[in-house]
């Protein structure tokens, strides 16, 4: 695994820290790491409420990435509290499409942070609405 995978892993472990908010609010259950064209990582964690006012960990980083003046993306990297990783929901990656339409395909997903492995998006997605 290269450096900047275990940069990100890092980031993102550092931001995961599950707990509840309030009576309504959970949070941190997830945390995702995004690593932007320019190099820069970005964090987020999820924010869960009773009445889907919440948000993905990964659109969380995206947002917080987009917030700072950077909207091209080239990884993504999700952590649950097993710490292994996992593929972006389905709000996830279409925002991601949306974002770079044309030029999605290549973001890099890691699957596994135990194994290494790494998907794309376009393998993720091969038939989007968006080419």
């Amino acid at each position: 695994m290269d450096k900047i995978w275990e940069e990100m892993y890092e980031a993102a472990k550092a931001v995961l820290n599950a707990r509840k908010i309030s009576d309504y609010v959970t949070c941190g259950e997830v945390a995702a790491a995004v690593l932007s064209k320019s190099g820069k990582i970005y964090t987020g964690v999820c924010i869960d409420t009773c009445s889907t006012l919440g948000i993905c960990a990964e659109r969380n980083a995206i947002f917080n990435m987009i917030t700072n003046g950077e909207h091209e993306i080239a990884r993504v990297l999700s952590l649950m509290e097993d710490h292994i990783g996992g593929a972006p929901c389905g709000a996830c990656r279409e925002l991601m499409v949306q974002l770079m339409p044309g030029k999605y395909h290549g973001i890099e997903i890691l699957m596994d942070y135990t194994t290494g492995r790494v998907m794309t998006l376009g393998e993720l997605t091969p038939e989007w609405w968006i080419k």
